[in-house]
C-alpha cells in the first residue's frame, strides 16, 4: 500500500529526531572545551617565555618542506624554524 507524501515526510521526521537524539555531543561542548587555553592565555604564555609573533611569506614547497621535517622534532615548527633561523643568523 502506497503512502500519502505527508505520511513520507512525517516519517523522516522521526527518522531525523531518533538520528538526532542519539548523537554524540561534539567536544568543543563538552568538558575538554574548558580545558583549550584560549587564545588571549596562550598569548600571555607565550610572552612569558619570550616568544614574539614573527610572520614572512615563503615559497609553498619551502613551507611544505619544513612541515614534513618538523613531524619527528620536538616543538614542532616553531622548534624546526628557531633553530634554522639561529643557525643561519650565527
Amino acid at each position: 500500500m502506497s503512502m500519502k507524501k505527508s505520511d513520507l515526510d512525517k516519517n523522516m521526521g522521526k527518522v531525523l529526531t531518533g538520528k538526532m537524539k542519539t548523537a554524540v555531543v561534539p567536544d568543543r561542548f563538552t568538558q575538554s572545551a574548558a580545558a583549550a587555553v584560549d587564545k588571549r592565555e596562550q598569548r600571555k604564555r607565550d610572552s612569558a617565555a619570550g616568544l614574539v609573533p614573527f610572520a614572512c611569506k615563503l615559497p609553498s614547497d619551502l613551507v611544505r618542506q619544513l612541515h614534513d621535517k618538523s613531524v619527528g622534532v620536538e616543538g614542532g615548527l616553531n622548534a624546526l624554524v628557531a633553530a634554522a633561523l639561529a643557525k643561519a643568523v650565527a
